[in-house]
C-alpha cells in the first residue's frame, strides 16, 4: 500500500469514527427529551395520592350508618365478654372472650374517631336501651338479663349461643358496608370485621357440641 492511499484511509477512518461520535450525542439528547419517558413517569409517581388512616373527605351515608350502627353493636359484645370474667369456668370461654373484648375496644375507639371527623355524633352508651330491632344480632334486654342470672355451665351454653348469633349480625353488616361504603379505611375495617368474626363463630360453635352434644 502506497503511502497516500494509507493517509486516506486513515482520513476516512477519523471522518467516520467523527460522525458516529456525534450521531451518539444527538441521540442522547433527543432521547432526553422525548415526552413520556423518565421524567413524566417520575411526576406521576410522586403525586400518586395516600390514603390516610382515618379519611375525612370520602365518606358517604353508608359509612356513617356502618359507624353509628357498629359501635353499640360492639358495645354490647364487649358488655358479655366482660360477663364471662366472673360467670364463666372453662378457659376456652374465658380466652375467647378477652380476645373478643381485645379485638373490638381498639374498633370502638376507631369508628368513634372517624364519625368525629365527619361530624356525625357519636352514639353514647347502649346501657339502658333495647336496640335489638335496630340492628342484626343484637340482644335485648330480657336477654341480657337472662344471661346475666345464668351461672356455671348453663351461662357459657347461653354465652356461646347468643355470641354466635350476635357475630352472624356483625358480619352481615360488615358485608353490606363492603359492598355500599366509600371509606377506604372503614371498609378495610368491616373486611377485618367479617374475617375476624367468621373464624371466632366457628370457634364457638366447636365450643358448643360440648354443651349441646351436637
Amino acid at each position: 500500500m502506497t503511502h497516500t492511499t494509507r493517509t486516506t484511509a486513515a482520513t476516512a477512518t477519523a471522518i467516520i469514527a467523527g460522525a458516529l461520535a456525534l450521531a451518539g450525542c444527538s441521540s442522547s439528547t433527543d432521547h432526553g427529551s422525548m415526552p413520556g419517558m423518565s421524567q413524566p413517569t417520575s411526576s406521576a409517581t410522586s403525586t400518586t395520592p395516600v390514603t390516610t388512616a382515618a379519611p375525612v373527605g370520602d365518606h358517604n351515608d353508608a359509612d356513617v350508618k356502618f359507624a353509628t350502627d357498629m359501635i353499640p353493636h360492639h358495645q354490647q359484645a364487649v358488655q358479655m365478654a366482660d360477663m364471662t370474667v366472673t360467670k364463666a369456668t372453662t378457659l376456652a370461654v374465658k380466652e375467647l372472650a378477652a380476645g373478643i373484648k381485645a379485638a373490638q375496644d381498639p374498633e370502638l375507639k376507631q369508628m368513634s374517631a372517624w364519625l368525629t371527623s365527619w361530624g356525625a355524633p357519636v352514639p353514647s352508651s347502649m346501657a339502658g336501651h333495647d336496640m335489638s330491632g335496630s340492628m342484626p344480632g343484637m340482644m335485648s334486654m330480657d336477654e341480657m338479663a337472662s344471661l346475666d342470672k345464668a351461672t356455671g355451665a348453663a351461662f357459657e351454653r347461653m354465652w356461646l349461643q347468643m355470641m354466635i348469633k350476635h357475630h352472624q349480625g356483625a358480619v352481615a353488616m360488615a358485608k353490606t358496608e363492603q359492598t355500599t361504603g366509600n371509606a377506604t379505611a372503614a371498609i378495610a375495617l368491616a373486611k377485618k370485621i367479617e374475617t375476624g368474626q367468621t373464624g371466632e363463630i366457628d370457634t364457638m360453635q366447636k365450643l358448643l357440641v360440648h354443651y349441646t352434644g351436637r
